[in-house]
């Protein structure tokens, strides 16, 4: 009787193995599943890589991660001559289950990809080699942006100067290294609206800049806060920790007593001539959001922008902006 007893256990505690190893092995290898690249023809003309400049630069701001950032002044401002080569780091101390590089993205690392390919991994965060890449690029919003966007975006970024500079290969901790290849999902591309409509096109605008990602509270990249109402600590490189404003239009503790000129030009001020980022000495107010990058949107964007927040359930969600390194 008691053989019996342990016989059936031991074919149970087998299923189970099997089960757990059979599930593993899909993860690795049948995941993830977003499709073949699609196959896509660039418009490369003057107006195209204009967009796709005005995109990546002050938008989506893609420039702004896979460059080298000159912490020393406020907004970590690009580094000439940096543009596209990659190398940012995310780690756990940022909150991020692992440590992961952003990539090269100037055709140094680009030649060998199909534009097609391109596209796949900014719409769907799966690369060349059907690898997924964490969620560090929101590509999740990226899923939303119009085609038209999106390829003008690679139009452009296949103009950069080619830089030799390969970024060190990512960790994914555990078990995240087995979850990653379930986050990916299929392209959902959407219209971009017309400029006059005003709430629908500043929604587009808001959901291709990432605007969400950031000021929304989130630990190992699991979302934990409200979208839109801040709270999402981020510990810069000298100690300090910088937490994502409230976007809502909460009048005590969000932009509920804004105005869009207040709001537009808080902005716009980045992008003056005779604007000069500061240099931050320690204990001094820093901040990862690239404000000399989104400081280049145009005002009409800007105030759709404004418009779209200002819709939003307001949220009540006071934050600490900025908390000085405990060695200053």
């Amino acid at each position: 009787m008691f053989r019996k007893i342990l016989k059936v256990i031991g074919i149970i505690l087998l299923i189970i193995i099997l089960a757990i190893a059979g599930l593993l092995i899909y993860l690795k290898k049948g995941l993830p599943d977003v499709g073949a690249a699609p196959q896509i023809t660039l418009q490369s003309s003057p107006a195209v890589i204009q967009r796709g400049a005005y995109l990546a630069n002050h938008v989506t701001v893609c420039i702004d991660c896979h460059s080298t950032r000159d912490w020393t002044k406020f907004a970590g401002p690009i580094i000439p001559g940096t543009e596209g080569k990659g190398g940012d780091k995310f780690d756990e101390s940022m909150g991020f289950p692992g440590t992961f590089y952003a990539r090269n993205i100037t055709p140094f690392n680009l030649k060998d990809w199909t534009d097609g390919e391109v596209y796949r991994m900014i719409t769907t965060g799966v690369n060349k080699n059907g690898e997924a890449m964490f969620p560090v690029m929101p590509y999740h919003y990226y899923s939303l942006m119009d085609p038209r966007d999106v390829e003008a975006i690679i139009a452009y970024i296949r103009t950069l100067p080619v830089i030799d500079n390969i970024p060190p290969a990512r960790h994914i901790d555990f078990p995240m290294n087995f979850i990653i290849n379930t986050i990916p999902q299929k392209a959902h591309p959407t219209e971009r609206p017309l400029p006059s409509d005003t709430l629908a096109y500043g929604h587009y605008l808001v959901q291709i800049a990432g605007c969400q990602e950031c000021h929304t509270r989130q630990v190992k990249g699991k979302v934990v806060g409200v979208p839109f109402a801040g709270g999402w600590a981020f510990n810069m490189p000298d100690g300090s920790v910088v937490t994502s404003a409230n976007l809502t239009p909460d009048k005590e503790t969000g932009i509920g007593n804004w105005s869009e000129a207040a709001f537009v030009s808080l902005f716009r001020k980045y992008a003056d001539s005779s604007y000069t980022p500061p240099i931050v000495k320690p204990g001094e107010m820093q901040t990862p959001m690239p404000w000399n990058m989104y400081g280049g949107m145009d005002t009409t964007d800007l105030a759709a922008i404004y418009t779209y927040l200002h819709s939003l359930s307001p949220v009540k969600n006071a934050v600490v902006l900025f908390t000085p390194s405990k060695k200053d």
